[in-house]
């Protein structure tokens, strides 16, 4: 066959990614604009029911966290990866005590801590492991969803049992718009609990808030890590 040749599905593969995560860094540069912010955010790109050679791709185009929401998949994932020390993986999914082990083998941040007892064998099995985990704390802003979350009221001791861990750095918090609602009023609302926070642990800056349909909104009020799947990966359906 004589010409050029049929480009690899990496390669289409790879320039959809390109398109789709310079439009979010778009979207994330006019939010930031909008809301008369300068100081840098972090995007958290999530890769849950894609393979790990979207991770590698990604990486290659200079995405430096990826998000994963389940431990099996993203054990498994990471495992496969080409350069495992070119990026930072936050686990963002609900997490069951008994996975803590599993989790703080391969994850750098665990941003859905949400209990006691989560705090404790996290920090069980990072001391096993020899490493310090970044932890936030889930917020629940509308607890009747089951997303999962610690009230209110009950963040300020979990966040202290978190500072006072051996293994654990609280980084701050976290948090999921609810649902069928304007997200803007409920981020506002984490980024007074986060004020609260840092009152007590000035280091906890984070405020991990938004996703592919709501990043505007949480840049707006004061989200320093955005949580953006779809918009970047395209249907995890049609991939699954």
């Amino acid at each position: 066959m004589t010409g050029a040749s049929l480009p690899q599905p990496s390669s289409a593969r790879r320039a959809e990614l390109a398109s789709h995560l310079a439009a979010v860094h778009a979207r994330i540069d006019r939010a930031r604009r909008a809301a008369g912010r300068e100081d840098p955010l972090a995007l958290v790109v999530v890769t849950k029911f894609f393979p790990a050679s979207d991770i590698d791709l990604l990486v290659g185009l200079g995405v430096t966290d990826i998000g994963e929401n389940r431990d099996q998949e993203a054990a498994a994932k990471m495992a496969e990866v080409t350069r495992r020390d070119l990026f930072t993986v936050h686990f963002i999914g609900q997490l069951q005590s008994n996975k803590a082990s599993s989790v703080a083998h391969y994850a750098d941040v665990v941003q859905s801590v949400d209990r006691p007892k989560l705090v404790r064998a996290l920090d069980r099995a990072a001391t096993a492991s020899g490493r310090v985990l970044d932890v936030t704390v889930q917020v629940a802003l509308d607890a009747a969803e089951g997303r999962g979350g610690v009230a209110v009221p009950e963040v300020p001791a979990l966040a202290d049992l978190v500072a006072g861990s051996a293994s654990l750095r609280l980084r701050g918090v976290m948090a999921v718009a609810p649902l069928g609602a304007d997200p803007r009023p409920a981020f506002a609302r984490l980024r007074g609990v986060s004020d609260g926070i840092r009152a007590d642990h000035p280091a906890a800056t984070w405020i991990s808030a938004g996703m592919s349909g709501d990043l505007e909104a949480a840049v707006a009020e004061g989200a320093t890590h955005l949580r953006v799947g779809s918009a970047i990966l395209g249907s995890r359906e049609s991939h699954r």
